[in-house]
């Protein structure tokens, strides 16, 4: 058979886990905790699965969650989203992502992706028909160049692809970007796909700014969210997504067709768990600022550059000290010789640069990042 995705192969954060495992190596490669999610959600999730619940829900998500998320983007961001049209459960973030892209990208279409670019994106434009525009982000705060994005659009663009706080690089963007943003879409028709699912892992007093808050982008936008991530529970992959309602018929119409819709326990669990403890959302950041600092004093003394990540929980090290090896070359050679897994940047690039960079992943447990701490020191 010819393949439809000739140049994708096994993604990085499965090459990497897989390889941590086969040498007991400390994952700090693929984003997940190795600590559970709230012990009240576990109970939540318990009594609505012991309950009953466990026929199919609506396909865009039980009432009672969309109406959480209602009032959640609405308490954060100012944006009155109705829960009936414009609010959509998935089956995690990369289903959402891919629906939103389904649902705008026709054959031919162009669509501009910031590079490092997280690595879904671009084979679902591919499956669509169009075509990556890939602009990479400026070093070394990995922020937007808005005059080279002007001069990426022609008439074939549909979608900018946007992501903030970004996942590998944790950077951020604020207002001004939007404004940016805004200045170069307006009255042409190209939409926005707003990969959000860090929305709460924002440090340092700073803001996560939503296209949802927005009113111009708002109107044009496809905002995606993860419950895996902010409650820490991966695995159970449930997302969602905010679109305007001529935008989200369309992504139903996608949605509808992949997934249908997602587990109806866990959305009843995480409905209630909304509604009883929303100053879980609220801590979170400090939670991970917390972990980002620790990480790094803990780093202290080692041979990698580290600048403190803006957001997510992921941190950048430069190993330029250690090694002219590639990133993949090292990141493979210290799996396997050092027992420490990590993300090299390169398979996010069209066209990676020169730099000696790696990503680590710091939501593990305190005793795991003094472990791997300390043999990364000795590097």
């Amino acid at each position: 058979m010819q393949s439809k995705l000739p140049s994708v192969g096994t993604t990085i954060f499965t090459v990497m886990s897989k390889m941590a495992q086969d040498h007991s190596a400390i994952n700090l490669s693929q984003g997940f905790p190795d600590y559970d999610c709230p012990p009240r959600l576990r109970e939540l999730v318990a009594e609505y699965l012991d309950g009953g619940k466990n026929q199919y829900p609506p396909m865009a998500g039980i009432p009672e969650l969309r109406e959480q998320i209602a009032g959640k983007v609405s308490t954060i961001y100012g944006c009155n989203a109705d829960p009936d049209q414009e609010i959509t459960v998935t089956s995690g973030a990369t289903e959402a992502l891919f629906d939103a892209i389904q649902a705008c990208v026709r054959p031919h279409d162009e669509v501009i992706v910031f590079d490092p670019a997280y690595d879904s994106y671009v084979p679902a434009i591919e499956l669509s028909g169009g075509k990556a525009v890939h602009v990479p982000l400026s070093l070394p705060e990995y922020s937007i160049d808005w005059d080279r994005v002007a001069a990426s659009i022609n008439t074939r663009t549909r979608l900018i692809v946007i992501n903030s706080p970004h996942n590998p690089c944790g950077a951020i963007i604020d207002y001004s970007d939007l404004e940016q943003l805004a200045t170069i879409v307006r009255d042409r028709p190209i939409y926005i796909l707003s990969d959000e699912v860090y929305e709460h892992m924002v440090f340092d007093g700073q803001k996560h700014h939503s296209v949802l808050s927005h009113p111009e982008l708002r109107r044009v936008s496809f905002a995606v969210f993860s419950f895996g991530k902010t409650y820490h529970a991966t695995g159970w992959k449930i997302a969602y997504c905010v679109a305007p309602p001529e935008l989200t018929t369309e992504f139903r119409k996608v949605h509808q067709f992949v997934t249908f819709t997602t587990s109806s326990f866990v959305q009843y669990g995480l409905a209630g768990f909304m509604r009883e403890c929303p100053e879980h959302a609220i801590e979170l950041p400090m939670f991970y600022q917390e972990k980002r600092d620790l990480f790094c004093r803990l780093m202290e003394g080692s041979r990698f550059a580290i600048t403190p990540s803006r957001g997510t929980y992921f941190q950048l090290a430069d190993y330029s000290a250690i090694s002219d090896s590639s990133d993949m070359e090292f990141v493979t050679w210290m799996t396997r010789e050092k027992g420490v897994a990590a993300i090299p940047l390169t398979p996010f690039y069209e066209q990676p640069p020169e730099t000696r960079i790696i990503r680590f992943c710091f939501c593990k447990d305190d005793s795991t990042l003094e472990e791997a701490a300390g043999i990364l020191r000795a590097i």
